[in-house]
């Protein structure tokens, strides 16, 4: 059994490697610029250092943080050279992705009989997808689950997330277009208490119109859900796309700010360079990344592990 688990934790490795790819690439290619001509770590070189980790969309704050650490070594060392700037990197972005409370977060609380996960995030991000692999992932792992479709405002939500429960083999709960989402939300955890399901996933609306309405329309779907089951939703999942970079971190104030968001999933990072999105929305609002995803296959979302992410991220090719 271990035997299997190696290999396993292998191949996702090698996925989580192949996934990081352009980000990797990108950020070494500016690294290498912001290095050349230079034996040691400098007033320069951080300089320039600055400048890579923000174009590689690791944010502006988060940045600042990064350089302070460094600095204090090279005035604690005396002497840095530029060999070991890309150890240095990892250990301090490691250390600040651990510094978030609720880092390593593992999957989900099995005491508590249906789990249920509401997911939100705006239109385009992957949430149905996001969605149809997390049903998998927990139909692998022996587990029942329950689908429901909220999102009753676009026909191809309901429609994506009915393929995924075929392709799955997990029940779905829909009603008909324009009907009340905290009515669906209630008929699905109904339906999962009835079929004594482990999870229920909860896909809603899309959309980021303001503020207040948005909050409202959460608000009530949660007010709904615990009629039947008094602490639901357990889990507020926010799916943000890692390739829009800056983008994803105002959509993260957004529904922050509207809902108690208690975990993060951030998509679509195999497509794009602008990986370093992940380093700095762990660390800018300290609620856990607890999935990412690296690929298109079934398995390619993957549970986040913080040193694993940075160690694909800075691995030499």
């Amino acid at each position: 059994m271990s035997w299997f688990k190696n290999i396993f934790k292998k191949e996702e490795k090698e996925t989580l490697d192949k996934g990081l790819e352009k980000s990797n690439q990108g950020f070494f290619e500016k690294m290498t610029k912001a290095v050349v001509g230079k034996s040691k770590v400098d007033d320069e070189v951080l300089d320039n250092l600055e400048e890579v980790l923000i174009a590689s969309d690791v944010g502006a704050s988060t940045t600042i943080k990064i350089i302070e650490r460094i600095e204090e070594r090279v005035a604690r060392d005396k002497y840095v050279s530029v060999n070991e700037l890309d150890k240095i990197l990892r250990e301090e972005i490691s250390g600040l992705l651990l510094e978030n409370p609720h880092a390593g977060t593992g999957n989900i609380d099995t005491s508590k009989k249906p789990y249920v996960i509401m997911v939100v995030g705006v239109n385009g991000v992957g949430k149905t997808t996001t969605i149809g692999k997390l049903a998998h992932q927990f139909t692998t792992e022996g587990k029942k689950v329950v689908l429901g479709a909220a999102d009753t405002f676009r026909a191809a939500a309901v429609d994506q997330l009915v393929i995924w429960s075929e392709r799955v083999g997990v029940p779905i709960v829909k009603q008909e277009m324009g009907s009340d989402p905290a009515s669906v939300a209630f008929d699905t955890v109904q339906s999962a208490v009835a079929q004594n399901a482990d999870v229920v996933i909860i896909d809603t609306a899309g959309r980021l119109h303001n503020k207040i309405n948005l909050m409202n329309e959460l608000s009530k779907i949660k007010r709904v859900m615990q009629k039947v089951i008094p602490d639901a939703p357990h889990e507020i999942l926010l799916v943000l796309d890692g390739s829009t970079g800056q983008n994803a971190f105002e959509q993260a104030k957004q529904f922050t700010a509207a809902t108690e968001v208690n975990a993060l999933a951030v998509t679509k990072l195999d497509g794009t360079a602008k990986g370093g999105v992940v380093i700095g929305i762990s660390d800018q609002f300290q609620i856990p990344v607890k999935y990412i995803g690296v690929g298109e296959k079934m398995q390619d979302l993957q549970l986040f592990n913080g040193t694993e992410f940075v160690d694909s991220f800075f691995k030499k090719r």
